[in-house]
């Protein structure tokens, strides 16, 4: 099976522009969990626009460390990619169907419980973006090539 290897190796029978994405995509989860983890706010308010200011202090605070647990999190899956990305490159299209499914899965999370914003945060965006592009990748990361003899 192309999704689940029958071997777990670093042989990626994919479209490189696919592997590439998956590379961009690594970088993008770390640098944004750090981010998450390091800002003064957790990107709660300066990103993701969350008015912590008319929050109490005790409120604001949950926020800003949920928003750092969150950073940590993404870390954890990028870190994960990563190793994939450098030693285990038949995963990737395992790893964009769980990509697929974070993505459609925060959109339905964020319909069924919607936040208070004073803007249009960027993860917003990328939230509706990233879906279709995570299958499109997918299907290219998958070899449609029959193997030679």
């Amino acid at each position: 099976m192309k999704v689940l290897p029958k071997e777990i190796n670093n042989n990626y029978r994919g479209r490189k522009i696919a592997l590439y994405f998956f590379y961009l995509f690594t970088i993008i989860t770390i640098v944004r969990s750090l981010i998450h983890m390091f800002a003064p706010d957790g990107g709660a308010q300066s990103i993701a626009t969350i008015p912590l200011d008319t929050f109490s202090i005790e409120g604001a605070s949950v926020v800003i460390l949920i928003f750092s647990l969150w950073g940590l999190s993404q870390l954890i899956m990028g870190i994960f990619y990563a190793i994939v990305s450098w030693r285990y490159k038949s995963l990737i299209p395992l790893m964009y169907l769980f990509i697929f499914v974070e993505y459609v899965l925060r959109l339905v999370l964020g319909i069924l419980k919607p936040i208070e914003t004073i803007g249009t945060a960027p993860g917003a965006i990328i939230n509706y973006i990233f879906p279709p592009l995570a299958i499109i990748l997918f299907l290219l990361s998958i070899n449609f090539r029959k193997p030679s003899l």
